[in-house]
Formats: C-alpha cells, sequence, structure tokens
C-alpha cells in the first residue's frame, strides 16, 4: 500500500510550487544547450557516488552507458517528475540507458533529511527503480565533485539552478547537454537527445 503524505509534506510541496514559479523558474534557460569543449581527458567516469543505501556507487560502474544525471526533491512543485524519469528509465534501460538522482535539499530545504526517508518515498511514491545517490550538494562550494566538474564543462549557466536540473552523459562519459527543471524528462527534446547518444554505441 502506498504511503500518504502527511499535511506538513503537503504544505511543502505547495510551498514548493510557489517557490518554483516565483524563484526556480524565472531565470532558467528554456533550451538545452550544447556542451563546450571538455578539458583534459577527465570523464564522469572518474568520479564516486555514495548510493542511498550508504554502499559505493562509483560512476565506472556506468561505463559505456548513457547517464541521465538528475538532482531530485520530494517535496518541490517538479517532483511527479520521477515518473517520467521512470518511464525514461524503463523504456531506454535495455539499450544502454540510465537516470542517475542525486537527492538534494539545496533549494529551499525540499527533501527529507535522511537518506532512509527518501528512499522509501521513492518506492511507495513513484515506485523508482533507477539508482539513487545519497543526499548531497550540488551547487556552491560543498556540491560534491561530479557536480562542480559538470558545472565548470558545461558553464555555470548550465549548473543546476532549481530540482530537477537533468545532466546527459555520453557513453563515453562526456558530458552531452543539461536541460533545465522546466523541460519534463519525456519531453521529444529530451528522446531525441538520448536516442541520439545511444545510437552512438
Amino acid at each position: 500500500m502506498r504511503k500518504q503524505w502527511t499535511m506538513g509534506a503537503l504544505t511543502a510541496v505547495a510551498v514548493g510550487i510557489f517557490a518554483a514559479v516565483a524563484v526556480g523558474g524565472a531565470d532558467q534557460p528554456t533550451q538545452a544547450k550544447p556542451a563546450k569543449a571538455a578539458s583534459a581527458a577527465t570523464t564522469a567516469w572518474g568520479f564516486k557516488l555514495t548510493a542511498i543505501d550508504g554502499t559505493p556507487m562509483p560512476m565506472s560502474k556506468f561505463k559505456g552507458k548513457v547517464v541521465m544525471l538528475v538532482n531530485t526533491a520530494s517535496f518541490c512543485g517538479y517532483t511527479p517528475q520521477y515518473d517520467g524519469l521512470q518511464k525514461l528509465q524503463s523504456e531506454y534501460a535495455a539499450k544502454g540507458f540510465t537516470v542517475i538522482g542525486v537527492p538534494s535539499g539545496n533549494f529551499m530545504g525540499q527533501e527529507y533529511k535522511s537518506n532512509k526517508e527518501i528512499s522509501t518515498f521513492c518506492q511507495t511514491k513513484f515506485g523508482i527503480k533507477f539508482p539513487l545517490a545519497e543526499k548531497a550538494e550540488v551547487v556552491g562550494e560543498k556540491r560534491i565533485p561530479i557536480y562542480k566538474w559538470a558545472a565548470e564543462t558545461l558553464g555555470e549557466d548550465n549548473a543546476p539552478k532549481w530540482n530537477f536540473h537533468k545532466y546527459l552523459i555520453g557513453r563515453d562519459g562526456k558530458l552531452i547537454t543539461a536541460f533545465p527543471t522546466k523541460v519534463e524528462p519525456t519531453d521529444p527534446s529530451v528522446r531525441s537527445a538520448i536516442e541520439t547518444a545511444l545510437a552512438k554505441g
């Protein structure tokens, strides 16, 4: 049986919707931008994440796959995008694609405090099957290394401005592009980019 949201959670979502419109939406680009030339030979496969259950999750585990790296949140107006992300996972996983969710409270603290709560929410509310990293910083000086690298590679204008920002990484571990929060996971532009990247396998 799916877990019901508490009144506090519903209030947080309502606040998140208002904040996303008033704060997070206005300054976000509406179109994905192509990657700038990556420096040296650094790729995503050189970074290490920790899974939401506390076990090591090196990016090298996904080498050869197309990866969509998404900073997620449980109490955001865009939280329903989990449905679209899972649809992409179900549709393209067999072809060599995976979503990786990175829960974060960077934007108005719209995430549970514990990894266990996040994991339970994702499984019971959305049936998430794709890998989730532990809760982490994705912007600012304390952001985890892979997000620092991504911002340096694509530019700060393509770094997360809100929850559910999406980085697309090719089979070679290089960043391809970024899609801002407002672009739905199942948008034709996202599907096209994924299919183009998969075809390069």
